[in-house]
């Protein structure tokens, strides 16, 4: 061993911190990354790569495919999501159809499969088969009459509380994080907090799995948000095989927000809107380069959808829709009032679904979350069933909602009363007074419009994988088809009237109440979510209704004013604060004229900062500060007294590097001065060997003055994404401003608990 003599004449001494040891720069579950740290450091490692590759021709090679790591990661996530999106687009339709029926020929099938099959399929009744039979006809040989009807509604109410109980119970056991949208938890994550096991493979495959029965189950809910999470996961899979990627949090986060756009490109055929909505609404961070890389992976994953090509109807999505008519300017009026419903609607859901989202949190209805599946799942199955609009899949009902009524349609709301002396060409038809079909149609849209307002609150953030997005367009087009019918209604009877005497005369087709149902979905969307670019680019993509932009725009602007007057909080920013992420909204606006010495701590009253010193505390004496605080790091001060601020150290790291300086380096005690400067301090002879951290010290920590407006403050933590924030004045050290700290903060300036923002 080198005494203490030896070591403080030599200046070549060994740093052990030289080498890197295990798992340092990495972060604790449910802790915040330090963005500007992550950046630099793959600063770092690039600046290392370059300078290797001119060293020989495998370190070039190497550097090669370290910058085309990043596409490569790309395509294997579009190529994973786009499969399983498909996978779970052809489930659902054959798990949907098994809780009326089965078919004969394969029982793999669904219906529209079983009969697509069948030679005996006539074209009016498409829909029957000999190989498709209902549960009564296979069990009891009746397919009419009031016993077959009781055993049907029975069998469904059973197959959809098989589904749900199944779900739930995987969930239960296997992955509690694959419950949810998972949105609200996606844009905590991409803001820099770590939730371990979030992303994980145990929650890829049961949200995969789950997904399918809960859809297939007839609850109020939808497979596209979900299917982000999943995309994400795939995103997080794929990383963990790159080390560009695994070893730096930040960089691992360009990847999700990429993820994310191919997720929302499988799961509305969008890939366009894909990119926008991970832009517009769940990124944090999103340089140019995330740009094209999430263009790529939207790419390749809607290219792989196609490719499997799940609804049978070379399309990405189950409604596509193509309109004849054009829109006119007098239309405008009520297209901007189903605006004005989708933001009354999103702001009543979003207050009564907190509401009892916190009521299912702070009471013993949380206690229960499988029992809280079956009875939403049997009161949603037992309401559903009488009501053919409630009884399909979502998606049908939607894929209905939008149509136009052609010469080939068998849909109720197609039932008009035709002209016979009509010789009109086949998409051109003229507007007709409504049959009785219409009117039955009508009362039963309302009845379910009721229904899935209702029963959509109670759903969304039960312990089972839960979509908004499909429920909410679903209320939007219940309400623009009913609008669509009254307004063409109108037109039809009084076509004399001045505001449709310019452009609906008598044997024009001048409304489409289709492209209304397509309005009101956007407006209810958007004021539930609050999303605008993003929404009316993923609308026309998923309908293919380019004509229709100014409508559109129209609707999710009002729903987006609306709604905002109510409240500015989205749905998944209510989620947010709900759990109590830590997540600092980048739309928030801070308006307070207060200080950063209002916020930092200490206050007045409280104990001192707790501080290490340059070179004069022992391993015992950091130990013990560790042991006796829970603070994450430490700022390291020259001396006690003159409190000279050097730099900052990370509680983790700290605790690595002693337990790693233990094991690896001769005589290293308890006394032993730890020291972080560059040379060691002048020691006594026989002395303990010292210890060198200078190597995980932060030597450029960010600092304000004590007199820096929060507003700045607010402003610096979000762009630069900072853990904390040290206090000085003069050089000084004063005190330590946290991201808690700030959220606490702006609670508090917002008349709220500031404790609410404390993860639970």
């Amino acid at each position: 061993m080198v005494n203490a003599g030896d070591m403080n004449g030599s200046g070549n001494l060994m740093d052990f911190l030289d080498e890197p040891f295990p798992d340092v720069g990495t972060y604790e579950d449910f802790h915040t990354i330090d963005w500007l740290r992550e950046k630099s450091r793959d600063t770092d490692r690039h600046r290392k790569i370059t300078s290797k590759s001119k060293e020989s021709i495998w370190e070039f090679i190497k550097s090669l495919l370290d910058a085309w790591s990043g596409w490569v990661v790309m395509l294997l996530i579009g190529l994973l999501a786009g499969t399983l999106a498909g996978v779970i687009d052809l489930a659902v339709d054959w798990m949907t159809d098994l809780k009326e029926g089965v078919c004969l020929s394969a029982f793999w099938y669904s219906h529209e499969q079983c009969c697509w099959t069948s030679n005996e399929t006539t074209f009016d009744d498409r829909d029957k088969c000999p190989q498709w039979q209902k549960w009564s006809e296979l069990l009891v040989n009746q397919s009419e009459g009031a016993s077959a009807y009781i055993l049907n509604y029975f069998l469904y109410i059973m197959w959809a509380l098989c589904f749900a109980f199944l779900a739930v119970s995987l969930v239960r056991v296997f992955a509690p994080y694959a419950c949810g949208s998972g949105i609200p938890e996606i844009k905590t994550i991409l803001s820099g907090f770590i939730i371990r096991g979030y992303l994980g493979k145990w929650t890829l495959l049961i949200k995969t799995v789950t997904l399918v029965l809960v859809v297939s189950s007839g609850l109020s809910l939808g497979k596209e948000g979900p299917l982000v999470h999943v995309a994400c996961c795939c995103g997080n899979f794929f990383s963990s095989l790159f080390s560009k990627y695994s070893k730096n949090e930040g960089k691992r986060r360009e990847v999700l927000s990429a993820a994310a756009a191919a997720g929302v490109s499988v799961a509305f055929g969008a890939p366009i809107g894909g990119v926008l909505f991970s832009l517009e609404e769940v990124s944090y961070y999103f340089p140019l380069k995330t740009l094209w890389r999430s263009f790529f992976a939207a790419l390749v994953a809607a290219f792989t959808l196609r490719s499997i090509n799940p609804f049978g109807n070379s399309r990405l999505v189950l409604f596509y829709v193509e309109y004849h008519t054009p829109w006119y300017m007098a239309e405008l009026f009520p297209f901007i009032l189903l605006g004005v419903f989708g933001g009354l609607w999103g702001t009543l859901f979003i207050r009564c679904n907190i509401a009892w989202c916190r009521r299912r949190k702070t009471t013993r209805l949380g206690k229960y979350p499988v029992l809280e599946v079956i009875v939403i799942t049997a009161i949603t199955a037992i309401i559903a069933y009488p009501n053919p609009y409630t009884r399909r899949s979502t998606s049908e009902l939607i894929s209905e909602l939008f149509n136009d009524c052609g010469a080939l349609e068998s849909s109720q709301l197609c039932d008009y009363i035709n002209d016979p002396n009509m010789t009109r060409p086949v998409d051109d038809i003229p507007d007709r007074p409504a049959g009785p079909g219409v009117y039955t149609a009508m009362w039963q849209l309302a009845l379910a419009l009721v229904f899935k307002i209702v029963i959509t609150i109670f759903t969304f953030g039960m312990k089972i994988p839960s979509g908004l997005f499909i429920p909410s367009m679903a209320v939007g087009a219940m309400a623009g088809r009913m609008v669509g019918i009254g307004v063409e209604q109108l037109a039809y009877h009084h076509h004399d009237w001045i505001i449709f005497r310019n452009w609906c005369r008598p044997g024009a087709d001048c409304v489409t109440p289709g492209l209304y149902a397509m309005v009101g979905a956007a407006a209810c969307l958007g004021g539930v979510t609050r999303m605008t670019v993003s929404l009316v680019v993923i609308m026309f993509e998923l309908t293919g209704g380019l004509e229709y932009i100014v409508p559109l725009m129209a609707a999710a602007v009002t729903s987006k004013w609306v709604a905002d007057a109510f409240g500015k909080e989205g749905i998944y920013e209510a989620h947010i604060h709900l759990n109590g992420y830590p997540f600092l909204d980048v739309k928030d606006e801070f308006t307070h004229r207060t200080l950063a010495t209002d916020v930092m701590r200490p206050r007045r009253g409280e104990a001192p900062l707790s501080v290490l010193t340059q070179d004069s505390m022992t391993v015992e004496d950091v130990e013990t500060l560790i042991k006796e605080t829970d603070y994450n790091g430490f700022p390291v001060v020259v001396s006690k007294d003159s409190e000279r601020l050097n730099g900052f150290a990370q509680r983790r790291e700290l605790i690595l590097a002693i337990k790693n300086a233990r094991q690896r380096q001769d005589g290293v005690v308890s006394n032993s001065i730890v020291y972080f400067t560059e040379d060691p301090p002048e020691l006594p002879p026989n002395s303990p060997h010292p210890l060198k951290l200078r190597r995980i010290l932060n030597l450029s920590p960010f600092t304000v003055t004590d007199h820096t407006p929060m507003e700045t403050v607010v402003d610096i933590f979000r762009k630069l994404g900072l853990r904390q924030c040290l206090v000085t004045r003069s050089g000084r050290l004063l005190g330590i401003i946290t991201k808690k700290d700030v959220l606490r903060h702006m609670a508090q300036m917002a008349n709220q608990d500031p404790e609410s923002i404390m993860f639970n």
